[in-house]
């Protein structure tokens, strides 16, 4: 076994993984020594940024790798540009990360409309699939739709009525 330095033996586990005979994989890993190498790896080269990137505010660098073939835009990106001013470990990061994709949804089908092509929600959202594999559950999901949309249809109008007259 490795000799563990002294200033880190006070810490409970500390070399546990040192010695190559205490690994899961041993004896069937062809132990090269390499394994414990790790830390003097050469890092890639980055990737360009050629987009606006959201990252995390607890990370002090970009990752090597990250997606650029949607950015931050409209509404969606705002909201996501707020939701990285906190932390990870909070809801007010994650909930308006899910209401951005909600919204995003809703600014890609206005952007299909504005292009001139008309989305196919239906294939889009997997109704066919659900119709051959899942037929309770999908009418369920559409009366649940229709009367949520009835719900607000008749509150709209309501409020219509009355400030009317």
């Amino acid at each position: 076994m490795e000799q563990i330095p002294n200033e880190y033996s006070h810490i409970n586990g500390w070399g546990i993984d040192a010695d190559p005979k205490n690994e899961p994989t041993y004896p069937m890993k062809n132990y090269t020594g390499d394994d414990h190498q790790r830390i003097n790896w050469e890092r890639p080269p980055l990737q360009n940024v050629t987009v606006e990137i959201l990252k995390s505010n607890e990370r002090p660098n970009l990752t090597a790798v990250f997606g650029t073939s949607s950015p931050p835009s409209g509404l969606s990106g705002a909201i996501r540009r707020y939701a990285f001013k906190s932390s990870e470990s909070e809801y007010g990061h994650w909930l308006p990360l899910l209401l951005a994709d909600r919204i995003n949804v809703v600014e890609g089908i206005i952007d299909d409309l504005r292009q001139g092509h008309i989305p196919n929600i239906f294939a889009e959202k997997g109704w066919k699939a659900d119709w051959k594999y899942n037929r309770i559950g999908l009418a369920k999901n559409v009366l649940i739709g229709v009367a949520v949309t009835t719900a607000l249809i008749v509150l709209v109008n309501r409020k219509k009525r009355k400030s009317a007259l």
